[in-house]
C-alpha cells in the first residue's frame, strides 16, 4: 500500500498526510456546524453542505495532485504574468465586487460562482517576490535591484486589498516582510520599513478611534478592537462572536463533548468558517481537537524547513518559505481569534474552514511545495543511482 501511494503521490509523504488529516477534521466539523444553515436555506437537508464541501475538498486534492507534477521552475516563468493579472482583478473587485458587511471582497463569475481575488493576489505576490529576490542574490547591496521592486509590488497589492480587508492586507505585508528578510534584503531597509509601518499604523489607529467613518469599514475595525481589549460600549457583533467562541472552547475541556454535540454552533455567526476551530475544540476537546491540529501545522513547518534546506535553488527555497509561512501564519491567527488572544479578523483556517476559494488556493500552495519536494527527491535518487567514477 505504501509503495503504491509513493508511486503516484510524489514529494514529502508527511505533507500529504497532514493535508489528508486536516481534510478529515474539516469534513467532520463542517457537517456538524452547518446544521442551522441547512435548516435556514436547504429545508433541513443537512447532507447538502457536506456533499458540497466534500466535492470542494476532493477538487482541492485533485488540484494539489496536478500541481505537484508541474516542475516548480514553471512558477518562476509565470510569476510576472500572474502578478500583473492580479492588480486589475483587485481594482475590479473594489469597483464592482460583491459586497458583504460593507466589504467588497469577491468577484462574481458566470454561474453565480464567487471568487476572492485577494487569495489569488497573495499567491501571485509570493511567486513574484521569490523570483525578484532569487534573481538579485548576487547584487543585494543595490536597493534598486531587489528592495525597491519588492516593496512596490507588496504595497500595490496591500493598498488595493486594504479598504475591504484590512487583516488580509496586513497578513500579506508580514509575509512579504519575512520573505525579504530571508531573502537577505539589507536589514537597514527592513528596519526603516518597520519604523514607517509603526508610525503609519499608530496614525491610522488614532484616526479610526476618533473618526471611524472616514473609512468604509473603519467602524467595524474599531468595534473589533474595542471588543478585544474589553472596552466595547455595547454587545456588538465582534464582542458576541468572541464570547460565543470562548464558551465553545472552554466547554470542550480536555476530551470534548463528542462529534456533532456542539451547542455553540447555533450561536456563532460563522461556525463553519471563521470560528470552525472553536467548534472542533468544543466537540473533540484539547486532546483530540486543538493539540492535533496545532501539531499538524507545526509538522508542516518542520517538513517545509527540511525542503528549504535541501532546495536546489534560491527561488525554490524562497517560494517554500513564502507559501509555508502564509498557510501557517494564517492558521495560527485563526486559532488565536478563536481563543480570544487576537481580535476578530475573518481569516479562515486553511484546509479546515468551509470555502471554495480558500481551499483551492491552499491546495495550489501545497501542490507547489510538494513539487519542490518532488524535485529534491528525484535529484537525490539520480545521485544515488549515478555510476561511480574512478
Amino acid at each position: 500500500m505504501k509503495a503504491l501511494f509513493l508511486k503516484y503521490f510524489k514529494g514529502d509523504p508527511v505533507i500529504w498526510t497532514v493535508m489528508i488529516i486536516l481534510s478529515v477534521y474539516s469534513l467532520l466539523a463542517v457537517f456538524s456546524s452547518t446544521g442551522t444553515l441547512a435548516y435556514k436555506y436547504q429545508g433541513g437537508d443537512t447532507s447538502h453542505y457536506l456533499f458540497k464541501h466534500s466535492t470542494i475538498m476532493l477538487a482541492g486534492l485533485v488540484i494539489t495532485y496536478l500541481t505537484h507534477y508541474i516542475p516548480y521552475v514553471f512558477y518562476a516563468k509565470i510569476s510576472r504574468i500572474l502578478f500583473f493579472a492580479s492588480i486589475p482583478l483587485l481594482i475590479l473587485t473594489l469597483a464592482l465586487g460583491t459586497n458583504l458587511n460593507e466589504a467588497s471582497r469577491w468577484l462574481t463569475l458566470p454561474g453565480g460562482v464567487t471568487f476572492q481575488t485577494s487569495d489569488f493576489a497573495k499567491l501571485a505576490l509570493i511567486m513574484f517576490l521569490a523570483r525578484i529576490l532569487s534573481k538579485s542574490q548576487g547584487d543585494m547591496r543595490n536597493w534598486k535591484t531587489a528592495f525597491r521592486p519588492a516593496m512596490i509590488a507588496t504595497c500595490a497589492v496591500c493598498l488595493l486589498i486594504f479598504p475591504a480587508n484590512f487583516s488580509t492586507a496586513a497578513i500579506i505585508f508580514v509575509i512579504a516582510f519575512v520573505m525579504m528578510f530571508i531573502g537577505r534584503i539589507n536589514i537597514k531597509h527592513l528596519l526603516a520599513v518597520a519604523g514607517i509601518g509603526v508610525v503609519l499604523g499608530g496614525i491610522f489607529i488614532g484616526i479610526i478611534m476618533f473618526k471611524c467613518d472616514l473609512f468604509p469599514r473603519g467602524c467595524t475595525w474599531k468595534s473589533r478592537w474595542l471588543s478585544f481589549i474589553g472596552k466595547a460600549e455595547d454587545h456588538g457583533d465582534a464582542n458576541f462572536q468572541a464570547e460565543q467562541s470562548k464558551i465553545a472552547v472552554s466547554s470542550g475541556g480536555l476530551f470534548g463533548k463528542g462529534p456533532g454535540n456542539s451547542s455553540q454552533r447555533n450561536f456563532l455567526p460563522h461556525p463553519y468558517s471563521d470560528f470552525i476551530f472553536a467548534i472542533v475544540v468544543e466537540e473533540y476537546g484539547l486532546l483530540f481537537g486543538a493539540f492535533p491540529i496545532i501539531g499538524l501545522y507545526l509538522f508542516l513547518i518542520y517538513r517545509a524547513g527540511v525542503i528549504i534546506r535541501k532546495a536546489q535553488s534560491s527561488f525554490a527555497a524562497l517560494l517554500a518559505v513564502g507559501l509555508t509561512f502564509s498557510l501557517v501564519f494564517q492558521a495560527f491567527i485563526n486559532m488565536a481569534v478563536a481563543v480570544n488572544i487576537f481580535p476578530v479578523t475573518g481569516q479562515t483556517l486553511p484546509l479546515v474552514s468551509m470555502g471554495g476559494t480558500s481551499i483551492f488556493f491552499t491546495s495550489v500552495a501545497l501542490g507547489i511545495l510538494l513539487s519542490i519536494s518532488r524535485s529534491i527527491k528525484e535529484s537525490e535518487n539520480e545521485s544515488d543511482t549515478a555510476p561511480a567514477t574512478a
